[in-house]
């Protein structure tokens, strides 16, 4: 098969696959999208290309890599076009998105996506940029000030590299040239993102341009959201299987599971698409929904992940296998579940998550889910173990999570096999060498890692105790002995 995916080849697709359906030359660009990645694909640009299919064309994707080439590598030779393959036990199918019109890699062409988020027919930018894309420090929601991507954007306004330096340059030009605010649409796991965004963008354009941010106070809007959709990395397996069933060759398809949940605060005063025609909530509040995926969905994840790069099992579905893993998740739930707003349903989701873990075709890797964990941690597990610290409420297994964590950035699992660490904070910090450590000594020196745990809990001697403890039993007796011991407790 040597055809490729493109704008001259979507007529030989079959039938069952579903092109576009309708004409990309009359699509003009109304959204930027900050950090093009399986996600974006799998979410969002999906959305907006229902829009264009309703014949919303204004609202088409100019997306953006901040870091790396290989999406626009494996999709601008495609004309953008790739699969999207919702795929459910033996049972999958198969879509063409067109929504996105242009993709951009920001450090080749600073200019060019200053140009795209001025352009007055742009509206909204959507930002997927993971936790580690906002350069802060999650623990205290403060500016990474001598980042040094931070240091070149206040000393670079021309040639930015950050989120915050492109919106800056952006926005001063649309200012000067009279063009509607843009509004920014944070789609991270982070709890409050819009928040999140609007505070660092603010204390960013404190230190550039004191004027300009009196004028991003003031005009700009940056709703929050909260994105729910299992989007695994696609694996060479997938590009074969999916080619096959398309006739031609796609490079770069993206796979998810069928659920999906899109929660978004209706507040966009320059307009915006009807994404409720495909399914996403509009609503005045988002906490409550964010706060139930962050730390049920995501929580889970990350404890798996854990679990899954100790013992050397390589998928959610692998480790959701083992019975010990599924009740040592559900003790996770009962705790994190008392910390939840009564406005959402946490045993409903629960229900929902079970059967989505247990979804052997997504092929999840716990690997994937382990990057950036040192930042992801804070939001995910930190949070509401602070709460039910401060309430003196039961939390064993949500510190029996962080142990697992801690176990799992060791050089080699259980199996004595490399562990893969992909996390540039962690790897930026000075980490101990575990096994030549003492236990104790271990968890002490993690402590110290204020990234992720901030100067409090360290000070909280109920956590460091018990962290003690379940981080002894898991180097002495392995995750799922350690676990079984746990829940026999």
């Amino acid at each position: 098969m040597t055809d490729r995916l493109s704008a001259a080849t979507l007529t030989r697709l079959p039938q069952s696959v579903a092109p576009p359906a309708y004409d990309r030359q009359t699509v003009t660009p109304g959204i930027v999208h900050l950090g093009v990645g399986a996600f974006h694909r799998a979410h969002q640009a999906v959305f907006i290309d229902d829009c264009l299919n309703r014949g919303e064309t204004r609202w088409g994707i100019v997306a953006a890599s901040l870091r790396s080439p290989d999406t626009r590598d494996a999709i601008e030779p495609q004309d953008n076009l790739y699969t999207f393959c919702l795929r459910d036990g033996q049972s999958e199918r198969l879509r063409i998105i067109g929504s996105i019109l242009e993709t951009i890699v920001a450090p080749e062409a600073p200019e060019r996506l200053v140009e795209r988020l001025s352009d007055p027919g742009v509206l909204i930018v959507t930002l997927t940029v993971t936790e580690k894309g906002y350069l802060t420090n999650l623990a205290s929601r403060s500016l990474l000030r001598d980042h040094p991507d931070i240091v070149h954007d206040l000393e670079n306004p021309d040639r930015p590299r950050s989120i915050f330096g492109f919106i800056l340059a952006a926005t001063r030009r649309r200012r000067d040239e009279g063009s509607l605010p843009l509004t920014l649409l944070s789609c991270d796991n982070l709890p409050a993102n819009g928040h999140v965004l609007r505070k660092l963008l603010l204390e960013f354009a404190e230190l550039a341009d004191p004027e300009l941010a009196s004028f991003i106070e003031a005009n700009i809007a940056c709703p929050c959201s909260m994105v729910d959709r299992i989007v695994p990395a696609t694996t060479d397996a997938d590009r074969d299987v999916i080619s096959a069933a398309l006739g031609l060759r796609d490079v770069w398809p993206v796979v998810a599971e069928p659920y999906f949940r899109f929660v978004i605060e209706d507040r966009f005063p320059h307009g915006r698409p009807a994404l409720e025609r495909s399914g996403v909530e509009f609503v005045g509040d988002v906490e409550p929904y964010e706060h139930m995926k962050l730390r049920m969905l995501n929580g889970a994840h990350s404890a798996i992940a854990a679990i899954g790069q100790i013992a050397g099992l390589a998928t959610v579905a692998d480790a959701w296998a083992e019975k010990t893993v599924r009740d040592f998740i559900d003790a996770y739930w009962r705790e994190v579940d008392r910390t939840l707003d009564p406005a959402v349903d946490g045993a409903e989701f629960v229900a929902g998550l079970r059967q989505r873990f247990a979804n052997p075709s997504l092929q999840h890797r716990t690997m994937q889910i382990a990057s950036d964990a040192s930042q992801k941690v804070p939001l995910r597990i930190l949070a509401p173990l602070r709460e039910l610290l401060a309430e003196k409420a039961e939390s064993r297994a949500i510190i029996f999570a962080i142990a697992l964590w801690i176990r799992s950035c060791a050089v080699r699992n259980e199996k004595g096999q490399p562990i893969t660490i992909l996390d540039p904070a962690f790897k930026e910090w000075d980490a101990p060498d575990q096994l030549a450590m003492a236990p104790d000594d271990v968890v002490d020196r993690f402590l110290t890692f204020e990234r992720t745990f901030g100067k409090d809990l360290p000070k909280n001697e109920t956590l460091v105790s018990s962290l003690k403890a379940a981080y002894r039993d898991i180097r002495e007796q392995g995750a799922l002995a350690a676990i079984e011991r746990f829940l026999k407790s």
